[in-house]
């Protein structure tokens, strides 16, 4: 037991050891599917319907079974009890397709059933729709007659063209609750060992969760207590899963030791209990006795070692992400886009802004990959889009925040491709100049979000630059007010320049600071589009890899922001339930 503990100054981690770092597994969503109207294939009764669930690969784009529901017999408007659990990330575009068949007979052959149609959609679409319910519209998309059985197969090449309508399929998302508990208690203890020749013990308890197999893991140490056979620790919060790992009745190792400066800190004693123990809160069940099993078997008159008595417990859920967007809370995304001279003339193919008719250029392809993931989370789609650094009409004088769109009432454009149109028309109209600066753009920004600070709605600013910024102090100092707003910025660096000052912006190693004030939160997440450029030419896997990377960081700011203005999520909407007839005739 004391070797346990025996790694020469081990307790000088303790306030940065983390339990579940690295550990905590992706986010589980569970799908929900319905169907109404559907087509009736069957001569003398009604479809017996299945749904057939496919995801998409990120890098070959190729369509693969992820399962099916049960076949559910004689109905038109299906409400499919088996459901499917799927990994969410949401800085990943997750593609899903849905295919939906009327059983013939029990082959497991799709092609050998009748196809009733198909609607396509990604995950985020349905997590982002109101109350994580989406429903499309089914259609025949582009199918082909299957070569032995003669029966329409769906042809998946395309995004389903709208053919015949085939009734609707309604589509609900749920977060499962991999036990988001996070349990607060705090202990005592009475009567301990004395230890220490000279002076008191100086006590420090460790908790161990058991495993599967019989063995320990440690997930928790208190703080040491000085001089005292009677200490009183701190409160501390844990994550349940981290305690228990969601199993309420297993067993909790807890060993005392007396703390000694050269690390072979003196085993004092252990107790086990578990966390439904623990949940009964203060009570005469909750004090252990502290035994150390080598004095208990020397001695005969050994009756402990000291007491451990749990003063308070209490219990918390912890709010993700998907809880607040299923509450109501928008994402509201904006652009920005450099348009200093230091990208060179945008009717050259050396320009960063080359207008090439057969392919995207570099600032197009960051907004794309970026704006088509986030847009699932906007309900109205209308993103604004800004440029700066450049001279515009009518009287060319440099602004640093001009709506793309020319309007400056109404900056906003409808979706990505709104923002490509009017990003590729401004830069026929106005002439790219400088300096670089990126404050105003922020504090646009900021100002959006200084009116919304309730939870209800959270901003994100994308800044595509070539990255050699004029105005760093006034930059630092945004963001610096920023952190303190429900706001995200994401930097995406084209062209070859050294994006020093961008990293330090990005604060990842070292908190960003102005005028002596250190940023709340970390706010900025930089990455430099060249380390995407694939090799091979394969845009659609490099882009998909950029998103990802810029957009990870996204929901643990957004709660951070959250959870430091004490903001909970609004309750989700009530549960869907499929209304209309469930018996029915042909339509």
């Amino acid at each position: 037991m004391e070797e346990a503990m025996d790694k020469g100054g081990y307790m000088a981690s303790v306030s940065d050891f983390d339990p579940i770092a690295g550990s905590i597994p992706a986010t589980k969503v569970e799908l929900t599917v319905s169907c109404r109207h559907l087509l009736d294939k069957d001569t003398f009764s009604k479809s017996d319907p299945m749904c057939v669930l496919y995801t998409q690969g990120i890098e070959t784009k190729q369509w693969r079974e992820f399962g099916r529901t049960e076949v559910i017999d004689n109905t038109l408007n299906p409400d499919f009890v088996r459901k499917f659990i799927l990994d969410y990330f949401f800085e990943e575009k997750q593609s899903l397709r849905f295919d939906l068949y009327d059983v013939d007979s029990k082959s497991p052959d799709l092609s050998k059933h009748d196809f009733l149609g198909q609607a396509f959609c990604t995950l985020g679409e349905i997590v982002g729709s109101a109350g994580s319910r989406l429903e499309k519209p089914l259609t025949m998309g582009a199918f082909t007659l299957h070569s032995r059985t003669g029966k329409p197969t769906p042809s998946v090449s395309n995004g389903g063209i709208p053919g015949k309508k085939c009734g609707t399929i309604i589509l609900s998302a749920e977060e499962l609750g991999n036990c988001r508990d996070v349990a607060t208690m705090q202990f005592c203890a009475n009567k301990l060992d004395k230890k220490d020749f000279f002076g008191k013990s100086d006590p420090f308890m460790v908790f161990y969760r058991s495993n599967e197999d019989g063995t320990f893991t440690i997930c928790h140490k208190t703080e040491v207590v000085k001089n005292t056979l009677n200490p009183v620790w701190q409160a501390f919060s844990i994550p349940v899963r981290a305690l228990c790992n969601g199993d309420y009745d297993r067993t909790i190792k807890v060993e005392v030791y007396d703390w000694d400066r050269d690390g072979s800190h003196d085993f004092i004693g252990e107790f086990t209990t578990s966390y439904r123990e623990l949940a009964r809160g203060q009570s005469q069940f909750n004090v252990y006795e502290v035994v150390n099993p080598k004095k208990k078997m020397k001695k005969k008159k050994y009756i402990n070692s000291g007491t451990v008595t749990l003063l308070s417990f209490t219990v918390e859920s912890e709010y993700t992400f998907l809880d607040y967007i299923k509450g109501g809370t928008q994402i509201n995304f904006t652009v920005a886009i450099d348009f200093t001279a230091s990208n060179g003339n945008p009717s050259q193919s050396t320009s960063l802004h080359y207008m090439n008719p057969y392919q995207l250029n570099a600032y197009a392809m960051a907004l794309k990959a970026v704006g088509e993931i986030i847009q699932d989370y906007d309900s109205d789609k209308m993103f604004p889009a800004l440029g700066f650094g450049a001279k515009i009409p009518p009287d060319g004088h440099v602004s640093h925040e001009f709506p793309l769109n020319g309007n400056a009432d109404n900056p906003y454009c409808s979706g990505i491709e709104g923002i490509l149109e009017a990003y590729h028309k401004s830069l026929k109209t106005v002439q790219l100049y400088g300096p670089t600066n990126f404050a105003p753009v922020v504090n646009h920004v900021a100002r959006y979000a200084t009116t919304e600070q309730d939870g209800s709605q959270y901003f994100v600013l994308l800044i595509i630059t070539d990255g050699v910024i004029s105005d760093m102090a006034q930059t630092k100092e945004a963001i610096v007010n920023a952190a303190k707003l429900p706001m995200s910025i994401i930097i995406v660096g084209v062209g070859q320049a050294e994006f020093d000052a961008m990293v330090e912006l990005d604060g990842d190693d070292i908190r960003i600071s102005s005028r002596g004030k250190i940023a709340e939160r970390d706010i900025v997440q930089f990455v430099p589009f060249r380390d995407y450029i694939d090799r091979t030419g394969n845009h659609v896997l490099s882009m998909a890899r950029l998103a990802k990377d810029v957009l990870a960081e996204i929901p643990d700011q957004f709660i951070s922001y959250m959870k430091g203005r004490g903001i909970k999520p609004n309750p989700a909407p009530p549960a869907y339930t499929p209304t209309g007839p469930t018996l029915q005739t042909q339509i």
